[in-house]
C-alpha cells in the first residue's frame, strides 16, 4: 500500500487547526514533521488520507481525538534537574524569599511538564532541604497532552531521564530494574496532575494564588500572539510578586513589561510587577 501523501493545502488546513486549538505554531520547514507523527493515526484510525483525518478533528466532535491529536505534536524532550542552575537559584533563593516574606505555604506550577521530571525533580528539592519541611507544599504539574500526563503518574523512567540526577538523590529515591528508574511513591504522592492547554483561558484559571510557575522551554512553540497570551494568563495565576521561570535560553523581552527581570548567580528569573 502507497503511503498517503500530505498535500501543502491540507497541511496548512491542519496547521491552522492545531495552532487555534493549542497555541502550537508548526512552519512550513516542519511539514515533514507533521506528516510523519499523523501517519501513525491514519493507520490506527484506518483512514486512507490526511484531509479525511482532517474532517475527522474539524467535524467528528470527537473530544479524544483531538487529545490523540495533541499527542502526536507536542514535543516531550525533558529530563530530571533539566537547567540545574534554575534549580539552585529556585531552592536557594527564591523559596527563602518567600519563606522570609512570611509564608507558611508554597504552591508551584510546572507548565507543560511532559512526563513530570521537572514537578518531581521539584518535589526532590522540596524533600532535601530542612527549610521546606514545615511548609505547607502544593506541586502542580500540567500537560496539554493526555499521553504524556498518564506517563507521569506512572513515573517510570529510562537511563536518558535520570542521567543528570545526583548519584546520593538516584540511590535514594529510585529502584533501579535494570536500565527502567521507578520514582519513589513518597515523591510521587507531592505532584498533582492536571490536563490544561496554556492558551486556553478557563483551564488557566482555575489555577491562582501561585508562588512560583516554571514554564520552560515552552513559548519557542508559540507564534508572538499566544506567547503574549500564554504569559498573561500565567501572569494571572500568580501571586503578586510571584516567581516565573522560563527555559535558559529564552526571553520575556519581546513578550511583556509585565514582569521584572532579576539576574541571580548568572541566572534571569523573572517576577511578577
Amino acid at each position: 500500500m502507497v503511503a498517503p501523501v500530505l498535500k501543502d493545502d491540507t497541511f496548512r488546513h491542519l496547521r491552522d487547526f492545531i495552532h487555534e486549538k493549542s497555541g502550537i505554531y508548526i512552519p512550513d520547514t516542519k511539514k515533514y514533521l507533521l506528516e510523519n507523527r499523523l501517519l501513525r493515526r491514519l493507520e490506527e484510525k484506518k483512514l486512507k488520507s490526511y484531509e479525511d483525518y482532517l474532517y475527522l478533528i474539524k467535524y467528528s466532535g470527537n473530544g479524544d481525538e483531538i487529545a490523540g491529536l495533541f499527542d502526536v505534536v507536542t514535543t516531550n524532550e525533558t529530563y530530571f534537574f533539566r537547567e540545574p542552575r534554575q534549580f539552585d537559584v529556585f531552592i536557594g533563593h527564591v523559596v527563602p524569599s518567600i519563606v522570609s516574606a512570611g509564608a507558611r505555604g508554597i504552591r508551584v506550577w510546572s507548565a507543560a511538564c511532559s512526563t513530570g521530571e521537572e514537578p518531581y525533580t521539584i518535589a526532590i528539592l522540596f524533600n532535601e532541604h530542612r527549610e521546606t519541611r514545615l511548609l505547607r507544599k502544593e506541586i502542580i504539574g500540567s500537560d496539554i497532552s493526555k499521553g504524556v500526563l498518564e506517563a507521569a503518574k506512572r513515573s517510570v523512567y529510562s537511563s536518558y531521564a535520570v542521567r543528570n540526577v545526583p548519584e546520593e538523590y538516584l540511590k535514594k529515591y529510585f529502584r533501579n530494574s535494570g536500565n527502567v528508574y521507578s520514582l519513589d511513591p513518597k515523591i510521587k504522592t507531592m505532584v498533582k496532575f492536571l490536563n490544561i492547554n496554556l492558551v486556553d483561558e478557563k483551564q488557566v484559571r482555575t489555577l491562582r494564588n501561585l508562588d512560583v510557575v516554571f514554564c520552560r522551554n515552552v513559548l519557542i512553540y508559540f507564534d508572538d500572539k499566544n506567547k503574549r497570551k500564554a504569559v498573561s494568563l500565567i501572569y494571572d495565576s500568580l501571586k503578586p510578586k510571584g516567581y516565573l521561570f522560563i527555559g535558559m535560553s529564552e526571553s520575556l523581552h519581546t513578550v511583556t513589561r509585565a514582569f521584572r527581570p532579576i539576574s541571580i548567580n548568572k541566572t534571569v528569573v523573572y517576577q511578577k510587577v
